[in-house]
């Protein structure tokens, strides 16, 4: 009976040839797809952080007078933010930005205990990577949070 097997020779030759393959098609792949689910995570992140401010704000409004804020951390562009409540100065919450993703725009959303947005909050908000572009947008009147695709 006649054993069969590859020799050390082919298996060599083919790990080359895969590695060849691998070589050509990686710089084909594309990571912009990968960079505009990073974006699209983070705009997500801070819509629901902006509107977890609001309702901390709302939920608090009989023993916090002043409100809560979310607070970008550094100049522009923005490395993480921070909810805040405005009452005691503590930290609620915390977040660090990645730094593949430019986050410009407004840098402090302050709410009021009846849940809009303070007059001397900025309303607009922009994140970007790799040709991916959203712009968060607060309605002052209302507080409510929305975001577009640009």
């Amino acid at each position: 009976m006649k054993k069969r097997a590859f020799t050390l020779v082919e298996l060599v030759l083919i790990v080359l040839f895969l590695g060849i393959f691998a070589a050509i098609s990686i710089p084909r792949l594309n990571f912009a797809a990968v960079s505009k689910q990073k974006v699209e995570c983070l705009v997500t992140k801070i819509v629901t952080d902006l509107r977890r401010t609001r309702t901390h704000t709302l939920h608090n409004a009989a023993t916090n007078t002043i409100g809560f804020a979310l607070n970008m951390v550094g100049p522009a562009p923005y490395a993480a933010y921070e909810i805040i409540n405005l009452d005691t100065g503590a930290t609620v919450d915390s977040y660090t930005i990645d730094s593949d993703i430019n986050c410009t725009g407004g840098d402090q959303f302050v709410f009021d205990p009846s849940g809009k947005l303070s007059d001397a909050s900025d309303t607009k908000f922009n994140i970007s990577a790799d040709g991916t572009s959203f712009t968060i947008t607060i309605l002052p009147a209302t507080g409510m949070v929305k975001y577009t695709e640009d």
